[in-house]
């Protein structure tokens, strides 16, 4: 029997494998594997949610107006240039969908998101890696790797996994080597949890206001705790989101997911709150690694919601990782991203990042 022939691109796409909830034996024990925000979601968030819910036999709003529109007033931004996705997810595949194809390359950094390397694949495009300068962003080898085929260069600022950041400088810097026809994706997905004043972020919103070739995307399944929801957005030029609406999924947000996040954005005591105390755990689990130096681990200096922990003396990533389900946490350890010797480890509350903390140094002393 016959059947259909996938495209040889689509067979070279590893799949993306989402962080794990349970343990080998079935446990659910505490999960710092996803990113997720450990304090959950606005209350305010929840109560729009539960009364939205009442509508399932409507479509959504197709032009999702409301959120466009409020996303516009908090952050000064042009609503009809705005767009929404199942996740920024969607609409980062949006931009490789519209913009990439057979023949073209798309360039992320080493130790990038994994979907850019889907979304790139996807499309029949040629990922292109640029190496890595001590697990951040090396603008100059990006810009190194640019060739006459090149069509889009992702970079996530908070970058995931690693965690690190590129400045503004350094934006600014890549933006203005980059042809004109090369579509920077500036992924924001932990863009809330940069600590610093206003100048401290990458100044990607504003590039994107002004330039023709800049995507900015953010998302909602992390600061504002609404992941189960999957609602992203991004914001760019005219031209770029008009020819990425015409390849969007009509409705890829609920009307309830959209009452949630529209009272999440209201709510800024909570986001707040979540700011300082992931700032707060972050600098102190970083300083716990920082302490088991001498036994070969490192703590890659973070501006996420989450610490990369190397490991590179006698205890190995892949004892660790086990040694911490064994013990009640799951982490990511991500040998298919070229990680094999390093934990990313969301940071938890107090209890749970002073436990994973603990559970750790006990595995340090384990492995003499």
């Amino acid at each position: 029997m016959t059947a259909p022939v996938p495209k040889p691109w689509i067979m070279d796409i590893a799949p993306y494998i989402p962080g794990r909830s349970t343990t080998d034996d079935g446990r659910k024990v505490t999960k710092l594997s996803s990113n997720e925000n450990p304090h959950g979601t606005s209350p305010a968030a929840r109560v729009a949610f539960e009364s939205a819910s009442h509508n399932l036999e409507r479509y959504p709003d197709a032009s999702a107006a409301d959120l466009r529109e409020t996303l516009a007033a908090k952050y000064g931004l042009d609503p009809m240039r705005i767009i929404y996705g199942n996740g920024s997810d969607e609409v980062l595949h949006l931009a490789a969908g519209a913009f990439a194809g057979p023949g073209d390359e798309v360039i992320y950094v080493k130790y990038g998101f994994a979907v850019y390397d889907i979304a790139a694949r996807r499309v029949g495009a040629t990922p292109v890696i640029a190496p890595d300068n001590d697990y951040a962003t090396d603008v100059d080898a990006i810009l190194a790797a640019v060739t006459p085929k090149t069509k889009i260069v992702y970079i996530a600022n908070p970058n995931n996994p690693t965690g690190t950041y590129s400045s503004r400088a350094e934006i600014a810097r890549l933006h203005a080597g980059l042809r004109s026809d090369i579509l920077l994706v500036l992924d924001h997905a932990y863009a809330e949890y940069i600590e610093g004043d206003e100048d401290a972020e990458d100044g990607g919103m504003e590039l994107a206001e002004t330039a023709g070739n800049v995507l900015v995307t953010r998302t909602f399944s992390k600061m504002y705790g609404l992941a189960a929801e999957r609602i992203g957005w991004g914001y760019a030029s005219n031209a770029i989101i008009e020819a990425m609406h015409r390849i969007r999924l009509p409705f890829s947000i609920t009307i309830a997911g959209t009452a949630a996040a529209l009272a999440a954005l209201a709510d800024t005591d909570f986001v707040a709150h979540c700011r300082e105390q992931n700032a707060e755990w972050r600098r102190w689990f970083t300083a716990e690694i920082g302490k088991l130096g001498n036994a070969g681990l490192r703590a890659v200096p973070s501006q996420a919601n989450f610490v990369l922990v190397l490991f590179e003396g006698k205890l190995t990533a892949e004892t660790a990782y086990k040694g911490l389900m064994e013990a009640g946490y799951i982490v990511r350890w991500l040998p298919g991203q070229g990680l094999p010797h390093g934990l990313r480890i969301t940071v938890g509350t107090a209890e749970e990042t002073q436990g994973v903390a603990a559970a750790l140094r006990a595995l340090v002393e384990q492995a003499g």
